[in-house]
């Protein structure tokens, strides 16, 4: 084992994982690599771009165990990395939606956004039913 400058052996290998998985099909692949490569180089050596060629990593995000990284970060013995689908709903949007309909259902209180008590909702449907 060769230490380089910063201290960090670059001759030593270890083994990584790479995950990726959309609705139907998933994939974790495990690897040996050298102790000074990158996230994006053990992507591209795990061979997970060929099995999903929609995999954009301009676009996606990228991680360690759930814990966003840069693809230049290096990796370490028994790292996890994980490619993050994009969003296919925002949700702060979704968010929005759902309090808007439970005001509607009248689930939320209209002003507050806040739950209704039970003796303000009977109050309202006895108003609603005159």
């Amino acid at each position: 084992m060769v230490n380089n400058s910063a201290g960090e052996a670059v001759n030593e290998r270890f083994t990584v994982e790479v995950a990726y998985a959309l609705p139907d099909r998933q994939a974790l692949l495990t690897i040996s690599v050298n102790g000074s490569t990158s996230v994006e180089q053990v992507i591209q050596q795990s061979g997970i771009l060929q099995q999903f060629p929609q995999i954009d990593l301009a676009v996606q995000k990228v991680g360690i165990w759930s814990r966003p990284v840069k693809l230049s970060e290096a990796v370490k013995d028994g790292d996890r990395i994980e490619i993050y689908r994009p969003l296919i709903a925002d949700p702060k949007d979704l968010r929005r939606r759902r309090a808007e309909k439970a005001k509607e259902e009248g689930r939320a209180d209209k002003v507050t956004g806040g739950r209704v008590h039970e003796a303000k909702a009977m109050q309202d449907d006895a108003n609603s039913s005159d």
